[in-house]
């Protein structure tokens, strides 16, 4: 990464917020430039190239959104993200649909500002690679064809790191409601482990199995309006408690399907179904046998397995031998019947994850 690629303009028109984004940002070896507001922010890009430009979006004039729009239009080589104390789905898809690389809300935690900016820096570097190599296919179109070859793989080699940052966007997505309730990214990733084994048992083609895995991660996004305070508590939770933290199925609902996107369509139906019971004793809409979507009743097990095979504040870990003991004695109750057949049928395979995904 060069000096230019490790430039970051900030853009606040909090002094106190511009000094601790500067503090922590030098301190992971960035270079950053300070500006009060978009007018101020628009000199400093005439005036020296940055690889990220990280604005808040109520400041006095123009608005941090109007900024983003003339980065993206003017120099689209930098990368940007948003950063506001206004918790707003629509404000969040406004800024994502004009082309931010993320949207962090105030108080922010110092890891989450870390982890954007350099999510954002590589999918700035991985676009611009992409550019560079579809420029190259338009110029080389008339030359001979083992050339031409050559340029086509390298454009599929940077499309699938393309699409390995997307994957790694949806896992940070779904990570935040992870590390407010306790839980690790290892949590996501042997669920979604858990959902592709069983899709892969039902007959999924190879694109809807990567579906229901990448989407599976978005199961418990709704936790992120939840208090802490009860999402952290060491003890059972009360009956009014429970009550509201059942609610996170349909926050997550509410969240995922504002988007039109196939992945997040499938997330969606995850995210409201996976706490719905075979028998109908679920929530949160009490759906029974085939009215819960094939892949809620797929996410039930996944979540649940895991569930009793991880440390949470309230409980120690069962091993995998007691958790499918337990699985096996809500078949028809909880869980789909032949669904819990083909998980037991491949339990080796779950240990398998289970020991290699291990929480550290």
């Amino acid at each position: 990464m060069d000096e230019r690629d490790r430039r970051i303009l900030l853009v606040d028109d909090e002094p106190q917020v511009l000094r601790i984004l500067e503090g922590l940002l030098k301190e992971n070896g960035y270079a950053c430039v300070l500006a009060a507001d978009a007018q101020e922010a628009r000199a400093r890009l005439r005036e020296q190239a940055f690889g990220l430009v990280l604005s808040d979006v109520n400041m006095p004039g123009e608005s941090g959104l109007g900024l983003v729009r003339h980065v993206l239009a003017e120099h689209p080589d930098t990368a940007a993200i948003m950063v506001t104390a206004v918790d707003s789905v629509a404000l969040a898809t406004a800024a994502l649909e004009i082309g931010a690389y993320g949207y962090i809300i105030k108080p922010f935690e110092l890891n989450e500002v870390l982890i954007g900016v350099a999510n954002a820096l590589r999918r700035r570097q991985l676009e611009m690679e992409r550019r560079q190599y579809q420029g190259l296919l338009e110029r080389r179109v008339a030359e001979r064809t083992g050339i031409l070859a050559k340029a086509v793989s390298r454009l599929g080699e940077a499309e699938d790191r393309i699409q390995d940052s997307r994957e790694e966007s949806i896992h940070l997505l779904a990570s935040a409601a992870e590390f407010r309730s306790d839980e690790t990214g290892r949590h996501i990733q042997r669920m979604s482990l858990y959902c592709d084994l069983l899709a892969r048992e039902m007959g999924f083609d190879e694109g809807r199995r990567d579906l229901v895995r990448l989407a599976s991660t978005m199961h418990d996004i709704g936790k992120i309006g939840i208090t802490d305070l009860i999402l952290l508590k060491p003890g059972k939770l009360t009956v009014d408690e429970f009550e509201i933290m059942k609610r996170h199925a349909e926050i997550g609902y509410h969240i995922l399907s504002r988007s039109k996107s196939d992945l997040c369509r499938l997330a969606t139906l995850i995210a409201w179904t996976h706490h719905e019971r075979f028998d109908g004793t679920g929530y949160p809409r009490r759906l029974a046998g085939d009215a819960i979507p094939l892949e809620g009743r797929l996410a039930a097990i996944a979540d649940v397995f895991d569930a009793i095979t991880s440390r949470r504040v309230y409980k120690p870990a069962q091993p995998p031998d007691v958790a499918f003991d337990i699985l096996r004695e809500e078949r028809g109750r909880h869980f789909d019947p032949d669904l819990l057949n083909l998980f037991l049928g491949v339990r080796d395979e779950v240990q398998d994850i289970v020991h290699q995904y291990a929480d550290r």
